[in-house]
This record gives C-alpha cells, structure tokens and sequence, in this order.
C-alpha cells in the first residue's frame, strides 16, 4: 500500500537533489542508518530556518530516500531541509527508533551551529516520533534545541491499540514500550520541554477513524494544557494524499507551517 506514495516521493526527493545543494548521509551516530540528508536554500541569510521531515511507514517502511521531496517547495524560502532516517523495525525497536530521532534533533542543530529555528514535520509514524521529539527531557542531552514549530501529520498518539495489529508483528511493543512511548500519555513532559512551540495536528479528511479520533483528542489535550496548538481537519485528502499535497507552495497546511514560522519571527 505504500508502493505508489513511495514513487512520488522518491521522484521529489531525486528532483530536490538535482535542484538544490546537498549534503547527504550525514551521520547522527555509529550506526550505519543513523543518516540525514540535508538540502539547502538557494540563497542564505540571517533569517534561514531548520524544516527536519520525518517519515512515516508504521516504523517499517519508507527512508530518507523518499523523503526529501518537499525541499523542492522550500528551496527559494531560506530553509534548510533535514530528511532523517532511522532503523526501521525489525532492525529497531520503538524505544530505540525515538532515542534515534531524538540524537538525530541534536545532531542537525549542530550542524547548522545552533543559531536557526527548528521546525519538525511529521508523517502518520513520523508524527509520533515528532510528538516524542517534542516530549524530550533535553538534560540527557548535549544541547536543548529550541523547537519553534511542529506540523504532525495523520499522526498516532496512543501506541495500545496497535499492540493487538499486524504492526506490532514487526514493532513487537510490550504495553510498557507502548506507553512510555506514546505521546498521549507524556502532555506533562511535552508541556514542560515544548511550552511555546506552535503545534499544527493535520488530520485528512479520509484518514481512518482511529487516525481522525487520535488527531482531534491529542489537539484537545494539548489545547487543556494552554499550548499554541492548532487543528486542521484537510478536505479532499486521505491518510497518503496529504503529506504528497506539501510539495504544493501553495498547499493551506505549507502556509499553515510558514505563517507559524512568520509569527515567531515577528515576536
């Protein structure tokens, strides 16, 4: 089911590498998935900005190969484009997926020496890890990168239900791993590391029930909490449509993500 999102995907990201300047398989760590590609604006200024993708695949599918498609949107928008990969199960396990992603946040600040603002982009399981990213406790950690914006896409935020799915056959959670990793259960810990990142959940019109009801009861958790979030409830798009519709400038969630970036910078 992943075959046809996958091909546009990779076909953007092979056209974002012939159009703008890259550097590919940067590591995170020692590990030989512990890569990032990066790709950069046309021009640089003072004002340019860090967009990490994070792909989907229910933690077993899709790379960084197909994932650097919506740099070809960001390439005349001062933005530097991190796309991140991370052992996919059965090769990771979802703690170690999280804490991957989590080195790879750090890693990519370091690279463009801490001094630009952070956005992280999500999709269905790359919006868990991005939630997750948000709900990290940044002491164990070399740095503390500050995260102005996170755009989750069709994301998963409660982890038990998938226990008794075919996912878990290749994930193979525990009900410990599930909860300590699933971002509904962490608001206090998102509250406490991401208090004034502006959050966008995007849920697709067509998305299954399950997506659609977790998208809009983590909005109204965060919302309780007093966080900057949003909801944005996408017509005519289903759970794959609507990632594949960022590479679109002039797509409503695109101009969500930069009027949020906007507002940030107006402060």
């Amino acid at each position: 089911m992943f075959l046809l999102p996958s091909l546009c995907r990779s076909l953007g990201t092979k056209k974002a590498r012939e159009l703008t300047h890259t550097e590919l398989d940067v590591p995170y760590g020692a590990g030989g998935g512990e890569k990032v590609d990066y790709y950069m604006p046309t021009s640089y200024s003072m004002d340019v900005s860090l967009v990490m993708y994070i792909h989907g695949g229910y933690w077993q599918c899709l790379s960084k190969e197909e994932s650097g498609f919506m740099a070809i949107t960001m390439m005349h928008k001062e933005v530097v484009v991190a796309a991140v990969d991370y052992d996919i199960a059965p090769k990771g396990n979802m703690d170690w997926i999280v804490s991957q992603i989590r080195r790879a946040v750090v890693a990519a600040m370091e690279f463009t020496c801490f001094r630009v603002p952070l956005y992280l982009c999500g999709h269905s399981a790359g919006a868990h890890l991005a939630a997750m990213v948000l709900s990290t406790d940044w002491s164990q950690y070399s740095i503390t990168p500050k995260i102005n914006g996170a755009l989750l896409v069709s994301g998963i935020y409660d982890l038990l239900p998938i226990l008794s799915t075919d996912v878990n056959e290749l994930v193979k959670m525990t009900e410990e791993v599930a909860l300590r990793n699933s971002p509904m259960k962490l608001l206090p810990e998102l509250k406490q590391s991401s208090p004034n990142c502006n959050i966008v959940v995007a849920v697709a019109e067509h998305d299954s029930p399950e997506f659609r009801k977790q998208s809009e009861e983590y909005y109204r958790d965060l919302k309780e909490l007093g966080l900057n979030v949003l909801l944005e409830d996408v017509p005519n798009t289903d759970h794959f449509n609507i990632i594949e519709q960022l590479t679109d400038g002039e797509f409503h969630l695109t101009q969500v993500e930069h009027q949020h970036h906007h507002c940030h910078s107006a402060k």
